[in-house]
């Protein structure tokens, strides 16, 4: 491992680049200002946590083997994300074993990619190893998620005062949270009357004029916040300012002055974020606002298909897939050289006649879907293009199922395509083998929706892994919800990819069951 200091940023603002060579002598880097920063935010978050105890706060140098026994990790994803993993089934004994540290880091893995992440290069042993370059780009995904979570209409129904002449709240909900925090950035210096404007969260923070006005406007009046910094030319010492203002009102987070200066855009991103969190700043609402949140069905979709690392990123279901990109890379996944790519228009599209080129592309998404023999009756390319949820929802389910059970039909080896039937015989066959009294004939089984069926499989691919003292056996939504958690959480320990949810099993949603088994016959295959 070597460290290089980049010195073209401004003076006093030099970043360090460290390198780590990886299997095969390629070479990674990854920046210490971000690694210091991550860690500074861990301790901040996970202090007081019972499991982790002492462990906490860890020191920079001390994060890469830190992450080996996967609890830090599993930990962090919790806080971005709540619930999203039953900590039951983490090992948390001192001194774990290579066995124990390939669990805890599955369970890490695959609730990673179920809250959004993109895991595809990432695997057990990288995260045990402490690989830099993979933990830093984790923990940032984790950290994003858990940061713009809050950024949007349905937390923050006040954010309606940042639509722009002509808009409709609509408008703004399809915006990535990136975007309205710009737009939020901006409606204070506006309403400071400021001229300035920021567009990014690099080039344009640099002088930090736009952070000591926004942090003047948002903080209480009793905190001592004030706009010193507008007075002294030296940036680096403006950026100094800006942060003990910051400090002010508990929002020094993320940023050191160099990392203003030199424009990190991650890190940056990160500490408007925060600030937005804890200062919104923006009156309440006065009038009723209707505000369509977001279904389980909806983000369990998007989750899936940013876990495959599709750009762009899908912040909004149907906004971002009626230009047809995404769909034609989820297509490449599901039968990779299957897209033309000549036929594909990209973006930037023209002012005129732009609208009529993303309908080429949907309607040459919906022929790679009719060669995939999808049923797309009554689908047209130009309703994926207008948003219509009902039809564009039926191709996704289509296309997420074929993406599934082509797993399968790789991993059996014989070349057949795995139908439904056939992962129920298999479910039905290993309860049998493991001397379980469960058993289940379709995926609407009302016998699915305590929990235990799914327990039970887990345990009869992997004995053992199962501890019958915790599940509940009353007959309470809160029984079934309960087991259906420590179900998921158990699926991924023994390397299933499960993207339901616990309500999905307990109301037994069948196109999420099937997921869910067939993810656990792909675990089991892969054995």
């Amino acid at each position: 491992e070597t460290t290089k200091t980049d010195m073209s940023a401004k003076k006093g603002a030099s970043a360090s680049v460290k390198t780590n060579e990886g299997h095969g002598g390629t070479v990674h880097t990854y920046s210490e200002e971000e690694q210091e920063a991550f860690v500074e935010w861990i301790n901040d978050q996970l202090r007081g946590d019972k499991d982790l105890g002492k462990r906490i706060p860890i020191s920079k140098e001390k994060l890469f083997t830190e992450v080996s026994d996967g609890l830090l990790i599993n930990k962090l994803i919790n806080h971005a994300v709540p619930d999203t993993i039953d900590e039951r089934v983490l090992n948390k004994g001192p001194n774990p074993n290579i066995f124990k540290k390939t669990e805890n880091q599955n369970v890490c893995i695959n609730s990673a990619s179920s809250i959004g992440c993109n895991v595809v290069n990432i695997g057990a042993g990288d995260l045990i190893e402490g690989t830099p370059h993979l933990v830093l780009g984790l923990i940032w995904q984790i950290i994003r998620i858990g940061l713009l979570n809050q950024v949007n209409l349905v937390q923050h129904p006040e954010l309606y005062r940042l639509l722009e002449d002509g808009e409709k709240i609509e408008d703004l909900m399809k915006l990535p949270p990136e975007q309205i925090l710009l737009r939020w950035v901006n409606y204070h210096l506006k309403n400071a009357g400021s001229n300035k404007r920021i567009h990014n969260f690099s080039g344009d923070i640099k002088d930090s004029e736009a952070y000591t006005i926004l942090l003047n406007q948002i903080a209480p009046k009793d905190k001592g916040v004030n706009t010193d910094a507008l007075n002294v030319k030296d940036v680096n010492k403006r950026a100094e300012l800006v942060l003990d203002n910051a400090d002010k009102i508990g929002c020094k987070k993320f940023l050191k002055p160099r990392d203003i200066v030199k424009g990190n855009p991650k890190l940056n991103l990160a500490f408007v974020a925060n600030l937005f969190n804890s200062f919104p700043a923006l009156d309440p609402v006065e009038e009723k606002i209707v505000i369509i949140e977001e279904t389980r069905e909806e983000k369990t979709f998007r989750n899936w298909m940013n876990s495959l690392g599709v750009n762009p990123f899908v912040n909004n279901l149907y906004g971002d897939l009626k230009d047809g990109l995404v769909l034609f890379e989820l297509f490449d996944k599901i039968q990779p050289g299957i897209v033309d790519w000549k036929r594909v228009t990209r973006p930037p599209y023209p002012k005129l006649g732009g609208n009529m080129k993303q309908i080429e592309n949907d309607n040459y998404a919906m022929e790679l879907g009719k060669q995939l023999k999808f049923s797309l009756v009554g689908i047209q390319g130009k309703d994926i293009y207008d948003e219509n949820k009902t039809l564009t929802l039926a191709l996704i389910w289509q296309m997420m199922r074929a993406y599934v059970l082509g797993i399968l039909t790789k991993l059996s080896g014989t070349g057949e395509k795995i139908q439904d039937a056939e992962i129920i015989k298999w479910a039905n066959d290993k309860l049998s083998a493991a001397n379980k009294s469960t058993h289940f004939k379709s995926f609407k089984d009302p016998a699915l929706h305590t929990g235990i069926v799914v327990c039970d499989v887990v345990d009869a691919i992997r004995p053992g892994v199962i501890d019958y003292s915790i599940l509940s056996h009353g007959d309470s939504q809160s029984d079934h919800l309960n087991n259906a958690k420590y179900a998921i959480s158990s699926a991924r320990k023994i390397g299933a990819v499960v993207f339901a949810l616990p309500e999905d099993i307990v109301e037994v949603q069948q196109k999420m069951m099937l997921t869910v088994f067939a993810a656990l016959m792909a675990a089991d295959l892969k054995k």
